[in-house]
């Protein structure tokens, strides 16, 4: 569903809407976009608010008093500060591969149209009466092409790569459904060169540090939108493996087991046959402490039993998914004040620059490096070192099994 928004998104974005609403909702490209996806932001809110039905809350009788801000505070920096070690691991990747990406996400667009108009000898955005629309309605047609790949890749990925489910534990042994005769050998070699869904993640950063280390070496509108292209199949994975490792350590922690007597535990698999085994009817209010408040034992257990536990660690997850926003957007003011200190001439007609004509500063503007390659290339950096963070995060899973 993010690819099908992202190809809305930047389908939209490619046409002249200047031309096509005049200036009804706005009198530059990039503000009409932003009414329309705000827009479509209200619509979809408004249908899930409707379409969704909530159970009504019930709190224990002490839950003013234990549920303030300050404990809830207090309760989210402690499971910070002692998260589980394949947990940890997960959100350090997740922070290294999201430096890398805040810069793509926002910048790419606006790297496209540049390079179009700093290295293509008959372009020429002097004249335009929205230079900032031109520049992005280039850069929307890669990110359709990004979005395009980024739809095949979700669609099929699925299938090429392992579930961390359907990994087999040394020891253990896999119940299947038994191919034909004919095609069991081509059905084991399938399945046995399917990498796992951590290799794969891996391997996308690295497709991804690969692409945006050429990105300061770039001098055509079509190889950008190659580099912008490629970027598809590790975006498709980003926005799956991360969510994917996350809930199966919740589930691996709530899920209730039984212990036996040698150490090992087990989890009782429902039978079809059974009549309670289909699915129950959902309730129509929610308890949110399930054991005796009064009794302080029981303190320890209360993210057991209510599942907050698992909505904190989703929202630590998401922490280490934002603040890399801030620490991209540092480097990105500091790599733009040093590199491109606010003088596009193309973006200031008939303006000289510091008594020099305007052709002599664009020919310098056009020879000097560019500054959103650059913050490309510090996020491909820091994709490597989101690499390095997932082997490490292998090395966990090979240690607990």
């Amino acid at each position: 569903m993010i690819a099908i928004g992202h190809l809305a998104g930047y389908g939209v974005s490619t046409i002249d809407l200047l031309k096509v609403f005049g200036k009804t909702l706005g009198d530059s490209q990039f503000k009409q976009c932003t009414v329309i996806a705000a827009l479509a932001l209200l619509v979809s809110v408004g249908v899930t608010s409707w379409a969704v039905g909530e159970r009504v809350l019930i709190a224990s009788k002490d839950a003013d008093v234990k549920s303030g801000a300050v404990k809830v505070v207090g309760k989210i920096l402690k499971t910070t500060w002692n998260l589980p070690d394949r947990i940890r691991a997960i959100c350090w990747v997740q922070f290294w591969a999201w430096i890398g990406w805040f810069p793509f996400l926002f910048y790419s667009s606006t790297w496209v149209g540049e390079t179009y108009y700093r290295y293509t000898p008959t372009a020429s955005i002097a004249d335009s009466s929205d230079p900032l629309g031109d520049i992005g309605r280039i850069g929307s047609l890669s990110l359709l092409m990004f979005s395009i790949v980024t739809f095949i890749g979700s669609v099929f990925l699925p299938f090429v790569v392992k579930s961390p489910e359907n990994e087999v534990k040394p020891g253990e042994r896999n119940f299947t459904p038994r191919p034909p005769a004919g095609i069991a050998p081509l059905a084991r070699l399938l399945y046995g060169s399917k990498p796992d869904l951590l290799t794969a993640w891996m391997l996308s950063h690295i497709i991804f540090a690969g692409a945006m280390f050429l990105a300061p070496f770039v001098r055509s509108l079509q190889m950008a939108t190659i580099l912008v292209s490629i970027c598809g199949i590790p975006w498709a994975l980003a926005c799956w493996a991360p969510f994917t490792f996350m809930g199966t350590e919740v589930n691996r922690m709530t899920a209730p087991s039984t212990i036996l007597a040698n150490g090992s535990s087990y989890r009782r698999v429902p039978n079809p046959s059974d009549d309670f085994s289909g699915p129950a009817p959902s309730p129509s209010f929610l308890r949110l402490n399930h054991l005796d408040r009064d009794n302080d034992d029981d303190e320890e257990n209360e993210d057991s039993s209510t599942g907050e536990t698992a909505g904190i660690y989703l929202g630590i997850l998401n922490l280490f998914t934002t603040l890399p926003q801030f620490v991209g957007t540092f480097i990105s003011m500091i790599v733009f004040e040093i590199l491109e200190p606010g003088r596009h001439p193309e973006l200031h007609k008939g303006d000289d620059v510091e008594g020099k004509g305007k052709d002599d500063v664009l020919k310098k503007v056009t020879e000097g490096p560019n500054g959103i390659a650059v913050c490309l290339f510090i996020g491909a950096i820091c994709a490597v070192g989101a690499a390095y963070a997932t082997q490490r995060m292998g090395g966990l899973y090979k240690r607990v099994r």
